[in-house]
């Protein structure tokens, strides 16, 4: 009888290695991704974008993206308990902005600080802010610069007050001396700095 033929063995090398992507839906099918993810589940809305060499990227796309729609619906609603209600969250930022430091401000500095390519969006804010007799103008040569006036420096202040009970109080019992915020502060900064520069890369393509 002839020898039946055997397949080769797998080395230890060839054996495939997996992990798992952890679906925003239970019923959604599982993903194998690289290597990388194998520590832990990596939680994501597009699982088509953890499939690369560095899953936790997806996994905090996906935080930054819960974060940022909470941060925007936070400061709408503080402002709006602060006796202001109908501004929009790109609004509250200018407002905020524009009162720091009680520096007059350009419409280009006010952008800039706020990393918003588009000066029509800046200046759409500007005019509502304008017209809820909040924020004042001045002009420096041909220049127009913008200031919060005495109305606009008291919706300010009940905002801070309103943050500190809601939101500052809250945070200081769970985390005391804030220096976990501060390390996530410092890594999103250097992560808006790589991002603008991949921004870059891709118009060149």
């Amino acid at each position: 009888m002839e020898k039946q033929k055997r397949s080769p063995a797998k080395t230890v090398n060839e054996r495939p290695r997996s992990s798992k992507v952890v679906a925003l839906r239970r019923d959604a099918p599982a993903l194998h991704v690289g290597p990388q993810a194998k520590r832990h589940g990596v939680v994501v809305s597009s699982s088509h974008l953890a499939i690369s060499g560095m899953p936790e990227l997806s996994e905090f796309e996906f935080g930054l993206i819960v974060v940022n729609n909470s941060f925007n619906r936070w400061i709408a609603r503080c402002m709006a308990a602060a006796g202001m209600p109908g501004l929009a969250p790109m609004d509250v930022l200018v407002l905020h902005h524009v009162h720091h430091r009680a520096r007059d401000k350009r419409l280009a500095d006010i952008a800039f600080t706020l990393n918003v390519e588009d000066l029509h969006v800046v200046n759409y804010s500007l005019k509502k802010l304008l017209a809820a007799e909040i924020v004042e103008t001045t002009k420096q040569g041909k220049e127009v610069l913008y200031r919060t006036n005495d109305q606009g420096k008291a919706f300010i202040d009940r905002y801070r007050e309103i943050r500190e009970r809601c939101l500052v109080a809250v945070l200081s019992r769970s985390h005391g001396d804030g220096d976990t915020v501060h390390e996530t502060a410092r890594v999103l900064r250097w992560l808006s700095g790589l991002y603008d520069q991949a921004a870059r890369a891709a118009t060149s393509l």
